[in-house]
């Protein structure tokens, strides 16, 4: 596996748009381009476990040295590629410009870490609230950072950046349940999964589709109840940063809506959004409605 830093990767969501305010464009960046090379080491490739848990730890150990060492640029084993110098480098300046906080760094790495120990176990989310707390850790510390960078910290507005932050993800992880699945991981609660008549245990492929498709419809109305609680936040920031949340609002509800117009089968297909949907991302964000109670 190639450990990289990459900022190429396709994204449903826009990372750092001509929207983001310019003053600190390159700290959305740089947390975007840590993020990435976290997740990169989690999911790409085919490292073992072992392999990858002792990458995370490599990037657990620079943040610690950025964040409390003697100021020097952390560096990793011969292993790891020269491209991790200027993500350290990015974001040493961030944090540095910033202040930013560490917590919520170390909080993604720990998701990302739980993603590698369970897939390595088979291990399941059992229910709901346990999904949930996946996300506290995996999306949420992601909208804390941009709450600090735009120098707002009232506990309404975090709670609605939590919801926000937990809808992207929910969504993230329903579109790419076919991808998923043949990672040999499964974010879908082992709960629903009996509710649709499904046995966890069983091997995916033999599951059925149409039973399938209405746990996945399960979880796309959690995600739309999140979504729609933290509808308030762009109108509440305002500002070119309130848009760019409108913009990426916009593009959740509209994969919301094309996995409903597909049936909720994912597994078998996973939502794009392409050049030609910009003109009716612009005029769902410049409408601003919540989404459909329903997900649709």
């Amino acid at each position: 596996m190639a450990w990289g830093s990459r900022i190429d990767h396709y994204e449903n969501f826009p990372v750092a748009s001509v929207l983001c305010p310019p003053r600190w464009r390159a700290a959305v960046v740089a947390l975007y381009r840590f993020a990435r090379t976290a997740d990169d080491v989690a999911d790409e490739g085919n490292a073992p476990p072992e392999a990858r848990l002792a990458a995370l730890a490599t990037l657990r150990d620079g943040l610690l040295a950025l964040w409390h060492g003697d100021g020097r640029l952390p560096s990793g084993p011969p292993t790891l590629p020269g491209a991790w110098v200027g993500m350290w480098t990015a974001l040493d300046d961030a944090r540095r410009r910033h202040a930013l906080p560490l917590a919520p760094l170390l909080a993604l790495l720990e998701a990302f870490e739980q993603d590698v120990r369970w897939t390595a176990e088979g291990r399941r989310y059992r229910d709901a609230a346990e999904l949930l707390a996946y996300c506290e850790r995996s999306a949420n510390p992601v909208g804390r950072l941009l709450l600090h960078l735009a120098g707002v910290g009232d506990t309404t507005a975090q709670r609605e950046s939590d919801a926000w932050c937990t809808a992207l993800q929910l969504i993230n992880l329903w579109q790419d349940v076919g991808v998923d699945l043949a990672r040999g991981r499964c974010y879908l609660p082992d709960a629903w999964l009996r509710d649709a008549g499904l046995r966890p245990e069983a091997a995916p492929a033999t599951w059925d589709d149409a039973r399938l498709a209405r746990v996945v419809e399960r979880g796309c109305r959690l995600a739309n109840e999140h979504l729609r609680y933290g509808w308030r936040l762009p109108r509440r920031i305002g500002g070119r940063f309130g848009w760019e949340l409108r913009l990426v609002g916009a593009g959740a509800a509209t994969v919301l809506a094309r996995i409903a117009a597909w049936g909720y089968r994912t597994r078998q297909r996973r939502p794009r959004l392409h050049p030609w949907d910009t003109a009716g991302l612009l005029w769902r964000a410049w409408r601003w409605q919540p989404p459909a109670v329903s997900g649709g």
